[in-house]
């Protein structure tokens, strides 16, 4: 019996294109880095196509503050708990689905994930980290040279403290910030604000009501078909499916690919069409959790934000008084849900109609992928520059973002570049007026009542 199923995964194997059988542009939260630069596939350490908006030759880098995703990881334990019921449910119904390729390939499929792997960074998430270290200090060689300090933080996760020993790691022992050790200070009011923050966990993490389009998504046509295609593809009832089971078969095509870099025999399952079912899925998940489907879950986040302007704002002080930048360089790992809700804040990548179970047609072509966003290793960079020959002394400070290791356009001027000051008074409600601790404060709220969309 063994020889025929090894024989039905090896031809299953064989017969799935590359690159994940095409669905990995569709991966959400769980995308390889390289979808969002695919020149990095060939090149670890390109830094791509030459981007528009350079500053000139008379502007310095003064600081750069980086917040970073962690590299890839593993599955969580629920994942792997999940993973393990439907493999469990395959072997059970091995013998009646002797008929269907898929089931008796994905019956022989070894399962090699344990429990104690609970989210933690896989190898390629260690190279994930040291790859971007070294393009970035490529990217901006001034500012990470030798003698320079650098600050480093993370989130108390496991994998956001490794990737932060990564990133040093990748920077190499040339550079000497002060010491071979550059201690990583863990960070979680900053990192992990949103458990901070009472608000956001009664009324959205822990609301059931919270996530009404997550659950009506599920029990929607889209799902209802793909659910049927894939039970028929296992050979099993489809009373032995739900939307976290097919969902979590996608998500095991996913890991495969960032963690091994193959395609799984799990990613046979699914069509293009059905990938961008799951993918909106997910993205409604993180917009109503992470983004814009509720103001709390973004403006829990003006803590981190007003931090970044904190530091800024000493860096132009400290130049203008010609002393030496005591933070240059400040780099930060924390998590997709540290990212999200910040640039949701900054007002990125946010569709003229909310996300709903009820418009996922109408929302192909929407600007709130997350694969996009916050893919692992995601990263968002000030970079804060003192330009000399300007025209006016307001232009002597200036600005620029990258997402992604890509420019991203201000909004008040859809310029990649901006001045200090047209930035912070673009941003000054914010900054002034989103206090932390009145957002965050629960005081008579309804936690069972939803309305803030």
């Amino acid at each position: 019996m063994a020889p025929r199923c090894e024989a039905g995964l090896l031809l299953l194997l064989l017969a799935l294109p590359p690159a994940s059988a095409g669905l990995s542009d569709y991966f959400g939260t769980k995308s390889r880095y390289e979808e969002v630069n695919p020149y990095l596939v060939s090149d670890p350490l390109s830094l791509g196509p030459e981007a528009g908006g350079s500053l000139p030759a008379s502007c310095t880098p003064l600081q750069l503050r980086a917040v970073l995703r962690h590299g890839t990881r593993y599955p969580t334990a629920g994942q792997i708990r999940r993973l393990g019921e439907l493999h469990s449910r395959l072997l059970r119904h091995a013998a009646a689905a002797a008929a269907c390729p898929a089931a008796v390939a994905l019956a022989d499929w070894p399962m090699w994930y344990e429990e104690s792997m609970d989210g933690q960074l896989a190898p390629q998430g260690r190279r994930d980290m040291e790859q971007l270290a070294r393009r970035m200090a490529a990217r901006f060689p001034a500012l990470f040279a030798a003698r320079r300090r650098l600050e480093l933080a993370s989130s108390s996760k496991h994998r956001c403290l490794q990737s932060g020993a990564s990133f040093r790691q990748g920077l190499g022992p040339t550079l000497d910030f002060g010491g071979d050790e550059v201690e990583i200070e863990v960070n979680d009011f900053l990192m992990r604000f949103f458990d901070y923050c009472a608000k956001f966990v009664a009324m959205v993490e822990e609301n059931d009501k919270a996530m009404c389009q997550v659950t009506a998504f599920k029990e929607g046509p889209e799902m209802k078909k793909v659910l049927e295609k894939v039970a028929s593809a296992l050979c099993l009832p489809v009373e032995e499916l739900n939307a976290d089971l097919v969902q979590v078969a996608f998500l095991t095509c996913s890991y495969e690919l960032a963690i091994k870099n193959v395609t799984s025999p799990w990613c046979s399952l699914f069509s293009e069409e059905d990938a961008k079912v799951l993918e909106y899925l997910n993205d409604l998940k993180q917009y109503w959790k992470r983004g814009y489907g509720y103001d709390i879950n973004s403006r829990s986040s003006c803590v981190l934000f007003q931090d970044i302007f904190q530091h800024l704002d000493k860096a132009v002080e400290e130049s203008k008084s010609s002393k030496p930048i005591s933070s240059p360089l400040i780099v930060q790992v924390g998590h997709a849900e540290t990212l999200q809700p910040l640039l949701a804040l900054m007002g990125y990548f946010k569709d003229a109609e909310p996300l709903l179970a009820s418009n996922y047609a109408q929302q192909a072509q929407r600007k709130f992928r997350t694969g996009r966003i916050v893919p692992y290793a995601a990263n968002l960079v000030f970079v804060l520059y003192h330009c000399d020959h300007v025209n006016s002394s307001q232009e002597e400070y200036q600005v620029q973002l990258l997402l992604n290791e890509k420019l991203l356009p201000f909004h008040h001027s859809n310029e990649t570049i901006s001045t200090y000051t047209d930035l912070k008074d673009y941003y000054k409600d914010i900054l002034e007026n989103c206090h932390f601790k009145e957002e965050c404060e629960l005081s008579q709220v309804n936690v069972t009542v939803v309305d803030e969309l």
